[in-house]
């Protein structure tokens, strides 16, 4: 038979405190004295107590749960921010719900519907899209909605992300200034903000040289789609002589394809770049230039917007790009 459930009225007489002492002791955000967290902690641990969250989220109305949708986890940059956004709302005092998107808006739906179901306080997209229904849908809930390294043509959304556009640019500027001249992109998926506004950026860095693109593919944020894109785009006879991926992920398939397959030399025959600044990026093999997206200052706005409209249901919306450096290595430095 189960043992009986300890109560917090037999820790509060154990520790020689209030009943709402104990409460305090086991609330989220609630204050208490050294003094007595040490008491009601001993306390809690000599009798076994635990508290019922359950509980506490029905009479506050408030879960303490976050849910955190992420579209894919193969690009490094995504782990890495997940644990970062994770530890950071653990910190103040939130469970984190973790579930696995496409980057469809339909299949994000689905994944909200059952974060909903579990009256979440507050929800944080990763690389994923949603419905404007929805998203409507969640404001009218009073449940806010965060996206986090992309942007939506919604203005009842907050997004945190990376200057995509100035970090287009900025890849322009230095293979310009590196004197490439046949200058080729591959693209992401069609459906990311990420994807069309570091184009965009890239395209006017060009522009502003009075230069075009001299080839493009798409390689969709897949590592085997960006190698294949890697091999058509080489397989002509006038190739380009720098490329700038729109992430690191494929970025690397790339670099693998132009020395591995094709026999290219990085950076004597084609220089490449890439965008995220994942690890990998900075490895001995592969050396690749690349823009650093701030996740830091990205995750800790993250959290702060979304707390501050947990507090107030009437904060307005958020759309906030904050600047990362070109972290220049020798994929893309041309040799004397």
């Amino acid at each position: 038979m189960p043992s009986e459930k300890i109560t917090s009225a037999e820790v509060a007489k154990a520790a020689g405190v209030s009943q709402s002492a104990v409460s305090r002791v086991f609330t989220p955000g609630a204050s208490a004295s050294s003094k007595t967290i040490e008491k009601v902690r001993r306390a809690a641990d000599e009798l076994g107590y635990r508290p019922n969250v359950l509980a506490r989220s029905l009479m506050t109305g408030k879960s303490r749960i976050i849910g955190l949708v992420v579209a894919y986890l193969n690009n490094q940059f995504y782990p890495d921010v997940m644990e970062k956004l994770s530890n950071g709302l653990q910190a103040e005092g939130y469970h984190v719900l973790v579930l696995m998107a496409e980057q469809t808006a339909n299949n994000t739906d689905e994944m909200l519907e059952k974060i909903l179901d579990y009256q979440a306080d507050g929800i944080v997209l990763a690389s994923a899209s949603m419905s404007s229904e929805l998203a409507s849908r969640c404001r009218a809930e009073g449940v806010p909605v965060v996206l986090f390294n992309r942007t939506q043509d919604n203005d009842l959304l907050s997004s945190i992300t990376s200057d995509n556009v100035a970090g287009g640019r900025k890849i322009a500027e230095h293979l310009i200034q590196q004197g490439y001249q046949r200058i080729a992109y591959i693209a992401g998926w069609s459906g990311a903000s990420t994807q069309r506004d570091r184009e965009a950026g890239f395209v006017e860095g060009l522009a502003a040289a009075g230069r075009k693109l001299f080839a493009r593919e798409d390689g969709n944020f897949h590592f085997e789609q960006a190698k294949l894109a890697a091999r058509q785009m080489f397989s002509v006879d006038e190739k380009p002589d720098a490329v700038f991926v729109c992430n690191d992920h494929m970025a690397i398939a790339v670099m693998d394809v132009l020395r591995d397959e094709l026999g290219l030399r990085i950076p004597e025959d084609v220089a490449v770049v890439g965008y995220d600044d994942v690890p990998a990026a900075a490895w001995g093999s592969y050396k690749l230039t690349s823009v650093r997206q701030p996740a830091n200052r990205m995750v800790e706005q993250t959290i702060a917007t979304l707390l501050s409209q947990i507090e107030d249901a009437d904060a307005p919306p958020l759309r906030l790009a904050l600047d990362g450096p070109l972290v220049v290595r020798s994929s893309s430095v041309k040799l004397e």
